[in-house]
């Protein structure tokens, strides 16, 4: 078995949660679209009709995967993985994992994200393809993706068992578990393909960006303008996925890469739930547009983007303080911080900087204030007419809440005494002075 210590969480704690979400995240998509889509946003207008209808109404709107929804995933999924491959990049390397391995990465994201911006954009241009194809077999497309990408997670999963690609990999006794969770932390095909980056940044991260130009120019074709509120949704969140490109080594040293495993929980959430969830209120604004005025869509805009660069900036900081041990400037002064060490499974000792000043000495996650942040103001040109649209700010809250809480629990459990001692200085773990 391979190691254990990328498994963060307690099997007794979540397997409730596990089956739940297993369960009800599929329907829960289409439930989404229908709504978005068919029922004016109104989860009350949903609701009344499969009130009615029962289950059997429910199956009448869940729409069947159509040749047209595999071909456009496939041809998608096999244009991004060709970026991946064979645009070139600078090499970077990951965090060393507990076992001892320190994955090798392609830095192109960069480069993926503008060729894939610039081709979808030139389809449509010259007359090649129209992306409001996309959008009008939307629903086909995520019960593709839905039924697609559990076989996706069973193939990771047997993988996991016959051919880790590392010794970072090992089952916890329980198929649920395992499944949910993920047999390997860096799953790769060769040496060169890593699972992990094309389902979380090429394929769910980049469907982000392909999906809110998708809706702008489906209300482009549908009403001959695009509103306000669609411009400043759009903008908002195409900033935002090109500040994660932009960043996207740095991502690699985070949660989702360094100790998550390539389970349901991350890849079926990156392959559906980032494609059909993230982009929800884009997908409402495409038949509500709403005539923000010049004043109100600027300061939203100029909110949002002050949002993403503090959010980028924290980021930032963290890097440079790692990238110089500790030496770089913080604030224009001499950054604080706590010199601790931690033990490996294999029993070698080590040591590191934990930072305590600037973003993160206001708290020890700050930086989801501003992500949940930006994501209220990409939502806001939507209005509050319903509510539905700001499901995704409401699941990130909960989502970052969460992780907060999980990298806490893990860092108390590497560096002990070190992390009581940071916690002291830095005693609020997301918001400053509240929690």
């Amino acid at each position: 078995m391979g190691s254990e210590s990328n498994m963060v969480h307690s099997p007794m704690v979540t397997y409730a949660s596990m089956l739940s979400l297993l369960t009800l995240c599929p329907p829960f998509v289409i439930l989404l679209w229908y709504t978005m889509v068919h029922a004016d946003g109104s989860v009350l207008q949903t609701f009344d009709y499969l009130r009615q209808h029962g289950l059997q109404g429910f199956r009448d709107i869940w729409p069947k995967p159509t040749a047209t929804a595999w071909k456009i995933i496939a041809c998608y999924a096999a244009f991004e993985a060709a970026l991946q491959l064979w645009l070139p990049g600078k090499r970077v390397v990951g965090p060393i994992s507990p076992t001892g391995n320190q994955p090798v990465y392609k830095a192109n994201g960069v480069a993926a994200y503008a060729v894939t911006l610039i081709t979808y954009l030139g389809l449509w241009w010259f007359g090649i393809f129209n992306p409001t194809i996309v959008y009008d077999h939307l629903g086909e497309i995520f019960s593709a993706l839905i039924f697609g990408s559990f076989i996706f997670c069973i193939l990771l999963y047997i993988k996991g068992l016959v051919a880790p690609s590392s010794t970072d990999s090992g089952s916890s006794g329980n198929i649920i578990i395992d499944f949910y969770w993920g047999m390997e932390l860096y799953p790769r095909i060769g040496k060169n393909f890593d699972i992990k980056v094309f389902t979380n940044c090429r394929f769910g991260m980049m469907s982000w960006a392909v999906l809110a130009v998708t809706y702008c120019i489906k209300q482009y074709e549908t009403y001959g303008k695009v509103s306000d509120s669609m411009l400043v949704n759009t903008m908002l969140m195409l900033v935002y996925v090109t500040k994660f490109f932009w960043w996207e080594a740095g991502y690699w040293n985070t949660m989702d890469i360094a100790h998550d495993r390539a389970g349901f929980y991350i890849c079926w959430g990156c392959l559906v739930w980032v494609p059909s969830v993230y982009t929800s209120p884009g997908m409402y604004l495409v038949n509500h547009p709403v005539d923000l005025g010049m004043q109100l869509a600027l300061y939203i805009l100029v909110a949002g983007i002050l949002c993403i660069y503090i959010n980028y900036d924290c980021d930032r900081q963290r890097q440079e303080f790692r990238r110089t041990n500790g030496k770089a400037l913080v604030w224009g002064k001499a950054p604080s911080k706590i010199h601790a060490e931690y033990t490996t499974t294999s029993g070698e000792t080590k040591s590191s900087l934990l930072l305590t000043s600037g973003w993160w000495g206001l708290s020890r996650h700050f930086h989801y204030v501003p992500e949940i942040s930006a994501a209220f103001f990409w939502t806001l040109p939507a209005l509050f007419n319903h509510i539905l649209p700001y499901f995704y700010v409401v699941f990130l809250t909960i989502l970052l809440f969460d992780r907060a809480k999980r990298d806490d629990d893990r860092c108390r459990s590497k560096y002990g005494k070190y992390w009581k001692l940071y916690c002291e200085k830095v005693p609020y773990r997301i918001i400053p002075g509240i929690y």
